[in-house]
């Protein structure tokens, strides 16, 4: 029989999860609503969905995610504060995608070893980025892996579910010829492509504490910028009764890039040039490209150099979308437009993660 002694000779440390719970108890209480059953701590969280009645045709989405290499960066310089809203915006703003409003979400955190003011660290950072995208976190797990994981390695991972009424739903049947293109700014590199950010460094002998003139600050805190929340504002857009009918698809910019993602949502037949010329990526694109030595479209595919969002809507309403979007506190702008005329399709990108979707490609070059 195994004792909690001999648990904690084989590297668990029970007392510590329980601490870890504790310290992160009231931020995760703060997220919870009249609609969530029970507290921190039980088997299994609750969400009533009564209100569901009111639907015609109520659809769940959901969607599952993590946050990738970038939590190396934040294991080296010891910085876990932001890793919590890089793992929600992953998983909630894909759920916005379908139109869909969030409604609760779970987190997964692996460990070598349970640190209890890190763990709650963490989980703090998830909680409140929850609570600023109106999602009730209702349970959680903390696993410590001794001997599997280093002693100061750690992973995260989560999931999420939201509502939306069936004949609100968006996607690529509701797109059509003529509609505009809106890119929605990033806030920096999110939480994609960090295998190459993090090779790019290696390779110069660049650490993360190391300043980085010209971004104005160390490499590790421009690196850990957190990724931006869209659902709030994107949720907001969708219940404006002027302008929220005019929106056909959204289009989460994460891996992949840019392009690959925006086909994702376009009808087959559908086609688009995104005008390069419209956005000025980020200086902390620029310089990890230079110091590749390559130009910034060969990481297209990759990174999403200032776009992490599109909105393709109707073309009479690209302007009050922009508007409204700014309004919300997303910068906008029109990058291209939705064409269903026959052409050459070569060169353009088709066919990412399987869907049979659309064609992008990006023309010109980058504003200055």
């Amino acid at each position: 029989m195994t004792t909690n002694s001999s648990y904690a000779a084989a590297g668990v440390d029970t007392a510590a999860g329980d601490l870890a719970v504790e310290l992160m108890k009231e931020s995760v209480a703060r997220t919870h609503g009249p609609n969530v059953l029970g507290g921190v701590g039980g088997f299994a969280g609750m969400f009533d969905l009564s209100f569901a009645k009111d639907y015609d045709r109520p659809l769940l989405a959901t969607s599952t995610d993590g946050v990738g290499t970038k939590i190396a960066i934040a294991q080296a310089l010891d910085r876990h504060d932001t890793i919590g809203q890089d793992l929600v915006a992953m998983v909630v703003d894909d759920i916005v995608v379908v139109g869909a409003t969030p409604l609760f979400m779970t987190d997964y955190i692996a460990c070598g070893r349970v640190v209890p003011e890190r763990i709650a660290t963490i989980v703090t950072g998830i909680a409140n980025a929850c609570a600023a995208t109106g999602t009730a976190l209702v349970g959680g797990e903390t696993a410590e892996h001794p001997g599997l994981m280093g002693p100061e390695d750690y992973d995260v991972a989560g999931a999420a579910v939201g509502v939306v009424e069936a004949d609100r739903l968006l996607g690529a049947d509701r797109v059509s010829d003529g509609d505009a293109v809106i890119a929605i700014a990033s806030s920096g590199a999110h939480s994609n492509g960090f295998s190459l950010v993090r090779h790019i460094l290696d390779r110069r002998g660049i650490g993360y504490a190391d300043s980085a003139p010209d971004l104005g600050t160390t490499w590790g805190e421009a690196l850990l910028e957190p990724t931006r929340l869209y659902t709030g504002p994107l949720v907001e857009l969708l219940a404006d009764e002027r302008v929220g009918g005019a929106v056909h698809a959204l289009s989460h910019v994460t891996g992949g890039g840019i392009a690959a993602n925006l086909a994702r949502v376009l009808p087959r037949g559908a086609w688009v040039e995104l005008d390069r010329s419209t956005w000025s990526p980020q200086p902390v694109f620029r310089v990890l490209s230079d110091l590749a030595g390559d130009p910034l479209e060969a990481a297209e595919g990759t990174w999403n150099l200032g776009i992490g969002f599109f909105a393709v809507v109707a073309a009479d309403a690209a302007t009050d979308v922009v508007a409204r979007l700014e309004g919300l506190g997303l910068p906008s702008w029109q990058a291209g437009t939705v064409s269903t005329a026959a052409r050459d399709l070569a060169g353009f990108e088709q066919g990412a993660k399987g869907v049979d979707g659309g064609a992008v490609r990006l023309v010109g070059g980058y504003a200055a």
